[in-house]
């Protein structure tokens, strides 16, 4: 299958919505995902870009995608979090998520960051096997933690 890895533009942000959600279904949050496509628009494409986004192009459109944004480490300073990487269910097994995961690490180093970091559920097991083959570290002895927007704006309004 021939395809292209490349940055993401302005008329790839259906196809993105259309991947976060098919992984939002995968990860089993089919009801997840609450942004459309005018916040990735204005939150990848505007003036300053919270994110950025490659996408795996080909004949068939647009079949994978990994979305990273910086973060800082008070250890290790300027780090990059591997947000989704997802190939649709039709297209795995040839090679793109590879593809995609390496344009990752390719980006990491174009931006000299010194730790790329993201989460894999406990149950996917491929991706587990997959990452840690690549030479990544798969911490069991941190949880990861979230409060949502309910949750934030009623500590914020004590």
């Amino acid at each position: 299958m021939d395809y292209v890895i490349r940055l993401a533009q302005r008329e790839d942000i259906p196809d993105i919505l259309k991947l976060i959600k098919e992984l939002a279904i995968f990860e089993k949050e089919p009801d997840a995902v609450i942004i459309d496509e005018a916040v990735l628009e204005a939150e990848g494409f505007g003036e300053r870009p919270m994110f950025t986004c490659f996408v795996a192009d080909s004949m068939d459109g647009i079949v994978g995608m990994a979305l990273v944004f910086f973060r800082f480490s008070t250890w290790k300073g300027k780090a990059l979090h591997l947000e989704d990487l997802i190939v649709n269910d039709k297209f795995r097994g040839k090679g793109i998520g590879y593809a995609l995961y390496k344009r990752v690490m390719e980006f990491a180093v174009e931006q000299q960051v010194n730790r790329v970091q993201w989460e894999v559920l406990d149950w996917n097991t491929p991706a587990i096997d997959f990452y840690e083959k690549s030479g990544a570290k798969v911490l069991s002895d941190w949880n990861v933690v979230h409060i949502h927007k309910d949750g934030f704006e009623k500590i914020a309004s004590i």
